[in-house]
């Protein structure tokens, strides 16, 4: 048997098996529809889930089953993707659109099966759809099978945080016109929390996020970072932070003044409120690694306001966060974080290899006619791996694999690079920035043992290169 990996409560179902074993399974009902919201001084209409923005938060125990119905009330096709859920044996509910499933289109339905098998902290569900998963988002909560506990005392309680980002125009339009003319993106408008740009905005002050907290208690805090590209450095003034969780997976804790976080990452803190009562500024800005990179450098805030009777200062206070090119600090963050590993949690890490894989991950350029694109020397951007861009398919891939079809896709990808050059090296021949396009991909086999090397290269511009293997941790 092989496996392909590509590279690239509402009501309740009842699953019986003979007559007295039922499990009733909860079903949520998504509408994706446009919604206005204004922000920034202007309104706009953006895609939302159930008209909630970010979109309506899911709980559940480790081990369960949900089932969601989609329904595309908009004005374009989407899907939706359970980002970090395993999903054993379900790849059909994954959600990336001509991977695992043809997009919904406008009009239509799909139901979709979520599995938490060993998952258990905090995740995210956003559309995976050209850039939709701006404003079509929402946290995951998945607590401990009943009767277990987490492995730290219980928090007094808990909020989800979701940083995200805006633009003041369409995402739909600024992701066409950035295809159409094969440059970077605009930057975002702003960054947010919990769908507020907070105090530093015009016109966004009265609607500033405020987590309202008691002296002496601890809180958790599920931290999601739903930008669509930025890795964010997130902070609250005068209080530390200790690191229990990352992408529903415990970690061992460790106490930090500031966090890195990158898109589509997770991280679960707790914090006691042992400050004077008073109101300090919880913050958020943009991290960027690469030299000449232009990014949003605005901050966005929110307010953690003790309750009592207490004179609050005028101003609150400011987190010390980073500066937005220390590398450094983003380093030594994602460097602390180690699985818990303990009696309860146990790590199997594989040690006996059957598949090497060594993957190049680059930015690239494609020639436009008469250089007549937006980027570099009138190139179109691009991005590889192995040196092979990935052109979408017109059928999914995983439709078209248990079905035979083909000419869908080519299964010649490579486990090693093409070309072996000094891949950070400042100055590479302009030859390499082409990359083959095409829709290859890895076929494995079933229980394969595999190690996967993610190398980054110079090429174009360094650049910063998040990995998520869906249906896979690390």
């Amino acid at each position: 048997m092989k496996i392909l990996i590509s590279l690239q409560l509402l009501g309740l179902t009842l699953l019986c098996v003979g007559i007295f074993h039922c499990q009733a399974w909860p079903r949520y009902t998504f509408v994706v529809e446009e919604t206005p919201y204004r922000r920034l001084c202007s309104t706009k209409n953006i895609l939302t889930v159930n008209g909630q923005f970010p979109g309506p938060t899911l709980y559940a125990r480790t081990g369960d089953t949900i089932i969601v119905d989609v329904y595309n009330k908009g004005n374009r096709n989407i899907t939706i993707h359970w980002h970090g859920a395993k999903q054993p044996r379900n790849p059909w509910s994954d959600g990336p659109d001509y991977i695992t499933q043809c997009p919904i289109q406008p009009g239509g339905r799909f139901t979709q099966t979520i599995i938490f098998s060993s998952e258990e902290g905090t995740l995210w569900w956003h559309a995976h759809s050209e850039w939709d998963r701006a404003t079509v988002h929402g946290a995951i909560v998945i607590y401990p099978k009943k009767g277990a506990t987490y492995p730290f005392p219980k928090p007094h309680a808990e909020f989800p945080i979701i940083l995200g980002e805006w633009w003041k125009e369409d995402i739909g339009q600024l992701y066409n016109e950035t295809i159409q003319s094969g440059g970077d993106p605009n930057i975002s408008n702003a960054f947010l929390i919990n769908g507020q740009p907070g105090d530093l905005y015009p016109c966004s002050k009265p609607d500033t996020v405020k987590l309202m907290v008691d002296y002496g208690k601890t809180y958790l805090l599920r931290l999601i970072n739903s930008a669509v590209q930025e890795i964010l450095f997130f902070s609250i003034a005068n209080h530390k932070v200790t690191v229990v969780g990352s992408d529903a997976s415990y970690t061992k804790p460790f106490s930090s003044d500031y966090v890195t976080i990158s898109p589509g990452q997770t991280i679960d803190l707790l914090f006691t409120a042992d400050q004077s009562p008073n109101h300090y500024y919880i913050a958020a800005k943009a991290y960027v690694g690469g030299a000449g990179i232009v990014y949003d450098n605005t901050t966005t805030t929110a307010i953690l306001q003790y309750n009592g009777n207490y004179t609050s200062t005028s101003t609150p206070s400011f987190p010390n966060l980073p500066s937005h090119n220390d590398t450094k600090a983003s380093v030594h963050f994602t460097g602390s974080l180690r699985s818990l590993a303990d009696q309860n949690h146990p790590v199997d890490v594989p040690r006996e290899i059957t598949t090497s894989l060594f993957y190049t991950l680059s930015v690239n350029t494609l020639p436009c006619l008469k250089n007549s694109c937006a980027g570099p020397n009138g190139t179109r951007l691009a991005a590889s791996v192995n040196n092979i861009s990935f052109v979408d398919p017109s059928i999914d891939i995983l439709q078209a694999y248990y079905y035979h079809v083909n000419g869908a896709f080519g299964t010649r990808f490579p486990n090693f690079p093409p070309f072996l050059f000094n891949f950070t090296a400042q100055d590479l021949p302009l030859y390499l920035q082409t990359p083959k396009q095409g829709t290859e991909v890895k076929i494995l086999e079933y229980n394969a043992t595999v190690e996967i090397v993610f190398q980054g290269t110079n090429l174009v511009a360094g650049d910063d290169h998040p990995m998520h293997l869906h249906g896979f941790s690390f």
